[in-house]
């Protein structure tokens, strides 16, 4: 690991080398790409464009962040990936810093490719001469912002998909260039959709960089004529269920936040991740808790139950709700 100057205020810049492990004969030499993600939602984009030949000059990504009880420095999922690909790596604390704007001038990228990373400064994403496409997980102008997977699901859309456009100034407003469809299921969670997308968010970004390649692309505006929904980032505070709304917009939630960042309540004093839940059909009763203390709990919505299918109390482990209730009694029959 080298150092890259700008130290003196420990907001380094790092590089990493590693030995290449793919030929580059026949690679796309006509395009220079640099490419910028952090979480492993990223990583199959970049596997298939160097799959393909696409010469990837360099990765940017998110320094390495403590995570794990141990809190041990720990690489992103797009960094493991370019280090086993032999691809150079930054990862700049601030974007805006001359020495890293310097660095990133000399690999002479023309065309950039971000997903699942951060908002760019201009004088980044204006760099290279193509432009820079981005991939976002909904069919845009649909929710726009930090979260488009799990609003979908929240919301209980039936549709989603993946988009690649070019960057402007206002967020995910750029001109698309490839769109994708994903349906929902009514089972699905965030987790199902996020890992469908994955897969076929990288299948679009090859075809869009195929087609940058060749010159025969189109751009096409985005379309705000019809009122458009968001996705702005998720909080804690954001996910704390409200049992006056219906069942259905309930169960949505709950799998929209699944697996992560969780839905929450309070059980008799006690906080809970709410992991999954079901529909039932009951009369509506008075009671908030209906169980048997032993197979079941359904929890009181403003039109009917819920049943806790998984649920976890702070600090401990996931449980189905059977064994849950083996060792904890609460709630009225």
């Amino acid at each position: 690991m080298q150092s890259i100057k700008g130290t003196e205020d420990k907001q380094a810049i790092y590089l990493f080398s590693a030995p290449k492990i793919f030929e580059t004969d026949g690679m796309k030499k006509d395009l220079r790409i640099i490419f910028m993600g952090t979480p492993d939602f990223a990583v199959p984009s970049l596997e298939k464009l160097v799959e393909n030949g696409y010469n990837i000059v360099a990765v940017i990504t998110a320094p390495d962040k403590p995570a794990g009880r141990g809190m041990k420095l720990q690489a992103s999922a797009v960094k493991q990936a370019a280090e086993k690909l032999g691809i150079p790596i930054l990862q700049p604390t601030n974007l805006k810093r001359t020495d890293f704007l310097e660095e990133l001038r000399s690999y002479n990228a023309n065309l950039q490719i971000v997903i699942a990373f951060r908002m760019l400064p201009v004088v980044v994403w204006d760099m290279p001469e193509i432009g820079t496409l981005n991939l976002h997980a909904s069919l845009l102008p649909q929710y726009r912002g930090a979260a488009p997977i799990h609003w979908a699901v929240i919301n209980g859309e039936k549709e989603t998909g993946v988009t690649t456009f070019f960057l402007k100034h206002e967020i995910d407003t750029g001109d698309l260039i490839l769109q994708e469809r994903e349906p929902i299921h009514f089972q699905d969670t965030t987790g199902d959709v996020y890992g469908r997308l994955m897969q076929k968010g990288a299948g679009i970004v090859l075809q869009t960089v195929q087609s940058i390649e060749k010159g025969d692309y189109e751009l096409t505006s985005q379309d705000l004529s019809k009122p458009s929904k968001h996705a702005p980032k998720i909080f804690k505070e954001d996910c704390e269920m409200d049992f006056s709304k219906t069942s259905e917009q309930i169960y949505n939630f709950v799998r929209g936040l699944s697996p992560f960042p969780m839905a929450w309540t309070e059980l008799e004093g006690n906080r809970f991740k709410i992991h999954k839940v079901s529909l039932v059909e009951i009369p509506l009763g008075e009671v908030e808790l209906v169980t048997d203390n032993k197979t079941y709990l359904h929890l009181k919505t403003v039109d009917g139950y819920l049943s806790v299918e998984e649920l976890q109390i702070h600090g401990k482990r996931k449980m189905n709700i059977a064994d849950f209730l083996k060792g904890n009694s609460f709630g009225e029959k």
